[in-house]
């Protein structure tokens, strides 16, 4: 009997211990409730860039529609770095979109000659498709005029550049938007101008607020090339201040007007506008751009 006493305090004295211990534990959480089971976190939010868009729609002017890159003064929109199926340019399209979706579902509005006027024009064209990418390459035109006093203004190219992302954004609440910046059109005339053949092309009327009078280095001539310049910079300004306004708008950084294309980027007929070669170069920096965690600055 004396055995048997001691085994059922033990026997008690661990049920006791046990309790408490669960009462312990109980008492760490305070009054809080304990967590429900069928809780679940929180999903992540949606963001509002998407680094893989299933279409994309291209406008803006002849850089776009790979002008003299594979024949003089065509177009040549297999070779556009947008929306081009050329391998040797490996377009944005392609990149994002495979080549078989990429001739399915990317499509190409730029027009040779197209300045920022013409953009709301396009942008109505594209906006049809519904793209989930609309790319824009548009400014050169408006400084290359006749006469730098004929060149588009910067308010004239603000309020179009608004009024195109306007229209967009109230058909497409949605769309992302990738917009490069405006090429540095001195460097341009620098690079073409030791080739015969291409001031020659030059004098058909290729941007010639720029590259008129091309072997002319007095002081008239420095002046009329930088008051063009400075105006691509200004134009560059805006691209990158209203982008800015726009949550899915990606501005370059600045990109395509700080490479420095050299003669195997440039045209061979026209050392003006990009060879295939330099198409290639301007969808690496778009693709560079779309794709990247983060705007590029």
């Amino acid at each position: 009997m004396r055995e048997r006493g001691r085994r059922t305090r033990g026997v008690l004295a661990v049920v006791a211990a046990a309790v408490l211990g669960v009462a312990g534990c109980d008492a760490v959480g305070g009054d809080s409730a304990a967590p429900s089971e069928s809780a679940k976190p929180s999903p992540k939010p949606t963001p509002l860039w998407d680094r893989s868009p299933g279409s994309v729609a291209a406008v803006g002017d002849s850089i776009t529609r790979g002008f003299d890159a594979c024949d003089v003064l065509s177009d040549c929109p297999e070779a556009s770095w947008a929306t081009g199926v050329s391998p040797e340019v490996d377009s944005l399209a392609v990149r994002l979109l495979g080549r078989t979706g990429a001739a399915r579902r990317s499509w190409n509005y730029a027009v040779t000659g197209a300045r920022m006027a013409d953009l709301p024009g396009q942008m109505a064209q594209a906006v049809r498709r519904k793209p989930q990418l609309v790319t824009v390459m548009v400014g050169a035109n408006d400084a290359c005029r006749s006469t730098p006093s004929a060149m588009t203004s910067v308010s004239a190219f603000r309020a179009d550049f608004e009024d195109s992302l306007r229209s967009l954004r109230k058909a497409l609440p949605k769309a992302q938007v990738f917009v490069a910046s405006v090429p540095n059109l001195k460097r341009l005339w620098s690079e073409g101008r030791n080739s015969p053949m291409g001031k020659q092309v030059w004098k058909l009327g290729i941007c010639p607020s720029m590259l008129g009078d091309a072997d002319a280095l007095d002081s008239a001539a420095a002046l009329r090339r930088d008051t063009v310049q400075k105006r691509v910079e200004d134009y560059n300004k805006v691209l990158e201040e209203v982008c800015a306004e726009d949550k899915r708008c990606r501005h370059d950084g600045g990109a395509v007007y700080d490479y420095r294309f050299g003669t195997a980027q440039l045209s061979r007929w026209d050392y003006f506008h990009p060879s295939v070669n330099g198409q290639a170069r301007l969808a690496e920096i778009a693709y560079r751009t779309v794709t990247a965690k983060k705007p590029l600055t």
